[in-house]
């Protein structure tokens, strides 16, 4: 069976905005010539907020007009969410029309990526109907919104490892009040993002059934 190969980008803490333009930048490669090789970025962002384009700034618990926090509205789906080092982000870059066009399928194999990797360290993670995301013991591991054109991904997944959670607490995390957040620390004392990404890489490979090849990145200037 032919694999498509994945270009696998290993890296360290990248401000948003970098990361943002990058993605945008690989997107619109693919939309142009949909034969480029399928991209797996993994990083970690210093602390920022996202909104997604419809996301209710309600759910942020401070005045975006006064505030000293790096806030963004960008073009994935979903409500606010915040990233910080010491969470493991992953943006796929892939083409659907190799896989399966199917957003619902696309969001459902993110969550499985996810829960295989708890399932290594022995927790349990679980879906609950009708939200996007990845729980344990019904508290949020891990966040997922997209962005699709053309059947080009981009955007991706945020899975709590050993952040600092204070930043969760000046918003509601993904609009969903009820439901708090947590990271794998408090289960796995001592877990660090670089051996997660190790089994989020296996994993994802593994559900998607795509050959990484490790890439590097050539630096990239976020244009004026």
């Amino acid at each position: 069976m032919h694999l498509y190969r994945c270009l696998l980008y290993n890296q360290g803490l990248l401000p948003y905005l970098e990361a943002l333009a990058w993605q945008r930048s690989l997107m619109s490669d693919r939309i142009h010539n949909p034969n480029l090789d399928d991209v797996l970025i993994l990083l970690e962002h210093p602390p920022v907020y996202t909104l997604g384009q419809g996301a209710n700034a309600e759910f942020l618990k401070f005045d975006l007009d006064k505030t000293k926090f790096d806030v963004h509205r960008v073009e994935r789906g979903g409500e606010v969410t915040y990233h910080c080092p010491g969470q493991l982000v992953g943006y796929p870059i892939l083409n659907l029309q190799r896989y399966q066009k199917d957003l619902h399928w696309y969001l459902r194999q993110l969550e499985e990526v996810l829960i295989r990797v708890l399932a290594v360290y022995g927790l349990q993670g679980e879906r609950i109907p009708s939200f996007t995301g990845v729980w344990v013991e019904g508290r949020k591991v891990a966040a997922i919104g997209i962005k699709v054109s053309r059947w080009i991904t981009m955007h991706g997944f945020a899975l709590n490892v050993c952040p600092e959670m204070e930043g969760f607490t000046k918003i509601v995390p993904c609009g969903i009040a009820d439901k708090p957040v947590a990271n794998l620390a408090e289960w796995i004392p001592g877990i660090t993002c670089q051996e997660v990404r190790f089994h989020v890489a296996q994993s994802f490979a593994e559900v998607f059934g795509v050959e990484l090849v490790e890439s590097v990145h050539e630096e990239f200037t976020v244009p004026e």
